[in-house]
């Protein structure tokens, strides 16, 4: 394998290339009504705007996994336009590419800490495994770290890494995606 021409290592990834069980956790971590909405998911930035009228601050954010995949294409500085921004792109992706294809570019270009760039490229680079192989641990982590790349990396912070996996399995459990018995057998494995 070789680093792209801007230096990180990304390969390409379609939703078929991953574990199931991976990109249900993505979607229930991410983007619950991802295959429901048209890029844009107006009860998230309803529920996003009450938390942050009540709370003064951001609690949650209201970007489904199409605004990301947006945005990596995009990248722009952080602000109101670039969000407004974004949700147009994200309806435009989802006028012209299916679901599948608009996963396939999160899945390719969500940053996984340092020049690792997809979740085939940290995949292999942490565990030595194709994405199709994670385990629960291995995949509740991959959902963590594209919250805080640096900060979240296993090979550098590996308490960091530990409690980003644990907060997915959590949430997890609570939305239903995985027992309580399978997330605490994940939740005692190493990152």
């Amino acid at each position: 394998p070789f680093l792209s021409k801007d230096g990180y290592w990304r390969l390409k990834t379609e939703a078929r290339d991953v574990n199931p069980r991976y990109l249900a956790i993505l979607k229930a971590y991410e983007d619950k009504r991802f295959d429901d909405h048209f890029g844009v998911d107006p009860a998230a930035i309803f529920r996003a705007a009450i938390q942050f009228l009540g709370a003064r601050r951001v609690v949650s954010g209201a970007s489904t996994l199409t605004m990301q995949a947006a945005r990596l294409l995009e990248p722009r500085p952080r602000g109101f336009v670039t969000k407004v921004f974004q949700m147009i792109r994200a309806v435009q992706l989802e006028e012209r590419y299916s679901k599948d294809k608009i996963l396939s570019i999160y899945l390719t270009l969500a940053p996984f800490g340092g020049n690792l760039e997809g979740v085939r490229a940290a995949s292999l680079s942490y565990f030595n495994k194709e994405p199709q192989a994670l385990d629960l641990s291995e995949s509740a982590l991959l959902v963590a770290l594209p919250q805080s790349p640096a900060k979240l990396r296993p090979d550098r912070h590996g308490l960091n890494a530990i409690a980003g996996r644990n907060k997915v399995l959590a949430r997890m459990v609570g939305e239903g995606v995985i027992t309580q018995g399978d997330a605490g057998v994940a939740m005692h494995e190493g990152v």
